[in-house]
Protein backbone atom coordinates (compact mmCIF):
# COMPACT_ATOMS: atom_id res chain seq x y z
CA UNK A 1 0.00 0.00 0.00
CA UNK A 2 1.23 3.57 -0.83
CA UNK A 3 -0.72 6.85 0.35
CA UNK A 4 0.85 10.18 -0.09
CA UNK A 5 -0.08 12.70 2.61
CA UNK A 6 -0.09 16.51 2.16
CA UNK A 7 0.04 17.45 6.18
CA UNK A 8 2.03 16.40 9.43
CA UNK A 9 -1.83 15.89 10.81
CA UNK A 10 -2.80 13.49 7.99
CA UNK A 11 0.05 11.89 8.42
CA UNK A 12 -0.01 11.48 12.15
CA UNK A 13 -3.52 10.47 11.87
CA UNK A 14 -2.34 7.58 9.80
CA UNK A 15 0.14 6.71 12.52
CA UNK A 16 -2.36 6.55 14.85
CA UNK A 17 -5.03 4.39 12.98
CA UNK A 18 -1.72 1.98 12.44
CA UNK A 19 -1.13 1.84 16.12
CA UNK A 20 -4.24 0.84 16.85
CA UNK A 21 -4.19 -2.46 14.89
CA UNK A 22 -0.81 -3.24 16.66
CA UNK A 23 -0.54 -6.38 19.07
CA UNK A 24 2.05 -8.17 21.15
CA UNK A 25 4.84 -9.42 18.46
CA UNK A 26 4.09 -6.70 15.61
CA UNK A 27 7.50 -5.51 14.55
CA UNK A 28 7.61 -2.67 12.23
CA UNK A 29 10.96 -1.31 9.92
CA UNK A 30 11.00 2.17 9.83
CA UNK A 31 13.38 3.49 6.51
CA UNK A 32 13.57 6.75 4.61
CA UNK A 33 15.84 9.44 4.67
CA UNK A 34 16.54 11.86 7.60
CA UNK A 35 13.71 14.25 8.79
CA UNK A 36 11.27 12.08 6.80
CA UNK A 37 8.87 11.26 10.18
CA UNK A 38 10.27 8.06 11.44
CA UNK A 39 10.50 9.38 14.84
CA UNK A 40 7.28 11.80 14.55
CA UNK A 41 5.46 8.12 13.09
CA UNK A 42 6.96 6.29 15.97
CA UNK A 43 5.87 9.17 18.59
CA UNK A 44 2.30 8.71 16.83
CA UNK A 45 2.15 5.20 17.98
CA UNK A 46 3.27 5.43 21.24
CA UNK A 47 0.63 8.64 21.96
CA UNK A 48 -1.96 6.35 20.89
CA UNK A 49 -0.61 3.17 22.77
CA UNK A 50 0.27 4.20 25.80
CA UNK A 51 -2.20 7.52 26.30
CA UNK A 52 0.94 10.34 26.53
CA UNK A 53 4.49 10.77 24.06
CA UNK A 54 7.37 10.22 25.95
CA UNK A 55 8.98 8.84 22.82
CA UNK A 56 12.30 10.60 21.21
CA UNK A 57 14.83 9.10 19.00
CA UNK A 58 17.53 6.22 20.67
CA UNK A 59 20.31 7.21 18.46
CA UNK A 60 22.83 7.60 21.33
CA UNK A 61 21.18 4.70 23.36
CA UNK A 62 19.72 2.51 20.71
CA UNK A 63 16.45 1.14 22.93
CA UNK A 64 13.94 2.73 24.71
CA UNK A 65 11.29 1.04 26.21
CA UNK A 66 8.00 2.22 27.38
CA UNK A 67 5.79 0.40 29.57
CA UNK A 68 2.60 -0.49 28.70
CA UNK A 69 0.22 -3.31 27.69
CA UNK A 70 1.83 -4.21 25.84
CA UNK A 71 4.92 -2.76 26.00
CA UNK A 72 7.07 -0.39 22.99
CA UNK A 73 10.18 -1.33 22.12
CA UNK A 74 11.79 1.50 20.11
CA UNK A 75 15.13 0.79 18.35
CA UNK A 76 16.86 3.55 16.27
CA UNK A 77 20.50 1.41 14.23
CA UNK A 78 21.03 4.80 12.79
CA UNK A 79 24.54 4.13 14.04
CA UNK A 80 25.39 1.23 13.53
CA UNK A 81 27.93 0.64 10.88
CA UNK A 82 28.36 -3.10 11.06
CA UNK A 83 25.43 -5.67 11.53
CA UNK A 84 27.48 -7.75 14.49
CA UNK A 85 27.23 -4.82 16.60
CA UNK A 86 23.78 -5.39 17.38
CA UNK A 87 24.66 -8.57 18.48
CA UNK A 88 27.21 -7.01 20.83
CA UNK A 89 24.74 -4.25 22.05
CA UNK A 90 21.89 -7.18 22.79
CA UNK A 91 19.53 -5.89 21.10
CA UNK A 92 17.58 -8.87 19.93
CA UNK A 93 16.51 -9.27 23.20
CA UNK A 94 13.73 -6.98 21.95
CA UNK A 95 12.08 -9.56 20.21
CA UNK A 96 10.53 -11.52 22.26
CA UNK A 97 7.54 -11.30 21.46
CA UNK A 98 5.80 -9.62 24.38
CA UNK A 99 6.23 -6.12 22.93
CA UNK A 100 5.63 -4.08 19.66
CA UNK A 101 8.72 -3.06 18.03
CA UNK A 102 9.38 0.10 16.10
CA UNK A 103 13.07 -0.29 14.48
CA UNK A 104 14.39 3.14 12.87
CA UNK A 105 17.07 2.62 9.74
CA UNK A 106 16.65 -1.11 9.82
CA UNK A 107 18.39 -1.83 6.71
CA UNK A 108 21.52 -0.96 8.80
CA UNK A 109 21.22 -4.36 10.32
CA UNK A 110 18.09 -6.21 8.38
CA UNK A 111 19.24 -9.71 9.73
CA UNK A 112 17.73 -8.22 13.49
CA UNK A 113 14.26 -8.29 12.19
CA UNK A 114 12.43 -11.14 11.94
CA UNK A 115 11.19 -12.04 8.47
CA UNK A 116 7.85 -11.27 9.22
CA UNK A 117 7.21 -7.65 9.87
CA UNK A 118 5.78 -4.54 8.69
CA UNK A 119 8.15 -2.70 6.79
CA UNK A 120 7.40 1.22 6.51
CA UNK A 121 9.21 3.65 3.93
CA UNK A 122 8.61 7.30 4.35
CA UNK A 123 9.93 9.84 1.62
CA UNK A 124 10.04 13.30 1.91
CA UNK A 125 11.19 16.06 4.46
CA UNK A 126 10.72 19.70 5.84
CA UNK A 127 6.92 20.56 4.63
CA UNK A 128 7.34 18.34 1.80
CA UNK A 129 4.30 15.82 1.68
CA UNK A 130 4.81 12.53 2.52
CA UNK A 131 4.59 9.51 0.65
CA UNK A 132 4.24 6.05 2.79
CA UNK A 133 4.38 2.80 1.38
CA UNK A 134 3.83 -0.26 4.02
CA UNK A 135 4.20 -3.73 3.24
CA UNK A 136 4.16 -6.95 5.08
CA UNK A 137 1.50 -9.13 7.06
Amino acid sequence: MMRTFHTEQDFLDFATAFARALKPGDVIGLSGPLGAGKTTFVKAVVRERLGSDPASSPTFTFWHRYAGTPPIDHLDLYRVDDPSEVTELGLEDAFDGTSVVLVEWWRNAPGLLPPVRYEIDIQGKGSEPRTVTVTGP
